[in-house]
């Protein structure tokens, strides 16, 4: 074997190293969401009072410990756990990105090796520790944890686009890549998926999930009374415990409506969009995937206000929404490495007969 077929096979080993920690890190990722989702529906999010210990101590104390530490803070200790083990997981995660970051080091000078998405990933993970810790020493302060709930889905995306990108590398594809600028329909759809999510964020951080009784109205109305300034108060005073909320029940209204006026925007954005870009075969599994992933959140959605937010479909709901935003990510990526049109015509010198038949 000569010396520059065993650099070769060196980078290509590296780089499919580098492909299987960031599905790795996907799936950890996903994990975290969901684990974390769950602390918060269990009531557990200050379980441990402090950062990143818990009274003090890297794992749960016993009673004497904690009551020394924060007298005014009583041990649960099943709460405490479920904290500590969110933590660990998303230490664990971190760690996991230090290693790509490491890696991509070494593979940088490759040609088409995207090292400033890892750069990208370990800036996100930082900031991402910084509202856990905020999480926590603002008391579940709502904007937190919303932007907590949305820098998770962020990294997931960050692990998975860069798992894509390492894979054009890996097949040498990576000469043919075209930048990709979706066009306005499509940052129609992402800002409206981007809104929804944060709805969804908030209504969780405010407890509003179950401020409307029924579906389609809300506590036996179209249109009930609702509190638009307070809902969307980003002013919160920092300082008080944001355990079970601090709004009145018209604000939290106001919140639960917006939610369901988003999935409705949102539904009619992914129907356009389909109509669309139809005649594409290509995309066609891509939309379908986007229209029943969107059903199947809207489904769970309707089920947790009819069943009073059992935390079985609550924990689904926010895996609906993780798969919706997993889709969306490679719905946009196969619309990047379509043929690039131009007007009637193909860039990329097919004729319109061989892009009509895929």
């Amino acid at each position: 074997m000569t010396m520059d077929r065993a650099v070769d096979m060196t980078i290509k080993r590296r780089v499919r190293l580098a492909r299987v920690l960031c599905l790795g890190g996907v799936t950890l990722t996903l994990f975290v969401v969901m684990l974390g989702a769950w602390t918060r529906l269990v009531d557990a999010g200050l379980g441990c009072p402090d950062w990143p210990g818990c009274y003090g101590k890297l794992v749960v104390p016993d009673n004497a410990t904690a009551l020394a530490h924060s007298p005014h803070v009583p041990l649960d200790t099943g709460k405490a756990w479920a904290e500590m083990i969110h933590r660990y997981m998303a230490g664990s995660l971190g760690l996991l990105v230090i290693a790509l970051v490491l890696l991509g080091w070494r593979l940088r000078r490759v040609a088409g090796y995207p090292w400033h998405i890892g750069l990208v990933l370990l800036s996100a993970i930082l900031v991402q520790g910084a509202f856990g810790a905020f999480t926590v020493t603002l008391k579940l302060w709502p904007q937190i944890v919303t932007l907590h709930l949305l820098g998770g889905l962020s990294i997931a995306l960050l692990f998975l686009w860069l798992y894509l990108r390492l894979g054009q590398v890996d097949g040498q594809a990576w000469r043919g890549y075209q930048r990709f600028r979706p066009g306005k329909l499509w940052l129609l759809v992402v800002g409206l998926l981007l809104m929804q999510l944060a709805l969804g964020g908030w209504t969780s951080s405010n407890y509003a999930g179950i401020a409307c009784q029924g579906f389609p109205t809300c506590n036996g109305q179209w249109w009930p009374a609702m509190d638009w300034r307070e809902g969307f108060n980003l002013t919160q005073t920092i300082g008080p415990n944001y355990l079970y909320g601090q709004l009145h029940s018209e604000a939290r209204t106001t919140i639960h409506v917006a939610h369901r006026l988003g999935a409705l925007a949102l539904g009619g954005a992914l129907l356009l969009l389909t109509w669309c870009y139809w005649q594409q075969r290509r995309l066609r599994p891509y939309l379908l995937a986007l229209l029943a992933s969107y059903g199947f959140q809207v489904v769970l959605g309707i089920a947790n206000v009819l069943l009073w937010l059992p935390l079985g479909l609550a924990l689904a709901h926010t895996a609906g929404a993780v798969l919706l935003v997993l889709v969306m990510a490679l719905t946009l990526w196969r619309l990047s490495n379509l043929p690039e049109m131009v007007g009637n015509r193909v860039r990329l010198g097919l004729k319109e007969e061989e892009w009509a038949h895929g």
